[in-house]
């Protein structure tokens, strides 16, 4: 938890209760050292030394570390800033204990390890490894979030066909609460931009996305 010590003492007692280990800092500096060692980042964006959303960025581009936002004004500019950034969500600090604790299951969950048969999806020049959960671009890494690539690695599965906004919400995100569909456009222009196109993933007005650009070549081989 990266957030100033004195605010954050009762959420920490929550989370100790339900059986989790909480480390606090309560600088950007420090969050940057030590971020290595967490399952999961719970950062305050208004930090004394750095700014919340560079420190989002830079444990972002050096980790595939689940983040959890945390905001005191809880704006929906807040919390597309922080998706913008690399976090996984945005929350605002007045939640209640319970739904804190929920939300920090479910991002946990999601960015959890999936048994799955080994598949590689090959559309030149992207490759995406389901195993080890990379995305190369020409060759390079492309630096995404957990739900990033559940996103791109849904659509890439089912590259011929349009993966409505409903299916993603469901399977991506684990819900059905229509509001939070924004969620979704904020996902995509933030992969469009790491992808350097806005051709890899195309939009199907009041349907949902698909992807676009190259056909794919779909290999799929026994997990070992």
């Amino acid at each position: 938890m990266v957030e100033d010590p004195a605010e954050a003492g009762s959420s920490v007692l929550d989370l100790r209760r339900m059986g989790y280990t909480v480390d606090i800092v309560n600088t950007g500096s420090e969050a940057l050292l030590l971020h290595g060692r967490a399952d999961l980042v719970l950062l305050d964006l208004e930090l004394p030394d750095i700014d919340g959303l560079e420190v989002c960025r830079e444990i972002r581009a050096a980790s595939a570390t689940p983040i959890i936002a945390l905001s005191n004004r809880d704006t929906e500019l807040d919390r597309v800033l922080a998706l913008q950034s690399g976090a996984d969500d945005c929350i605002g600090k007045s939640i209640g204990r319970r739904e804190f604790v929920a939300r920090i299951e479910a991002v946990l969950r999601r960015s959890a390890p999936k048994p799955a048969d080994h598949q590689v999806i090959v559309l030149p020049p992207l490759y995406i490894d389901s195993s080890s959960r990379t995305v190369l671009l020409d060759g390079e890494a492309v630096p995404i979030t957990a739900k990033e690539f559940d996103l791109l690695h849904l659509l890439a599965t089912q590259p011929d066909s349009v993966v409505t906004r409903k299916e993603l919400m469901a399977k991506v995100w684990e819900t059905n609460w229509p509001v939070s569909s924004r969620t979704i456009d904020t996902h995509v222009r933030s992969l469009r931009r790491k992808l350097g196109s806005n051709e890899w993933i195309l939009t199907v007005r009041g349907v949902g996305y698909r992807m676009g650009r190259y056909r794919s070549n779909l290999a799929t081989s026994p997990a070992s």
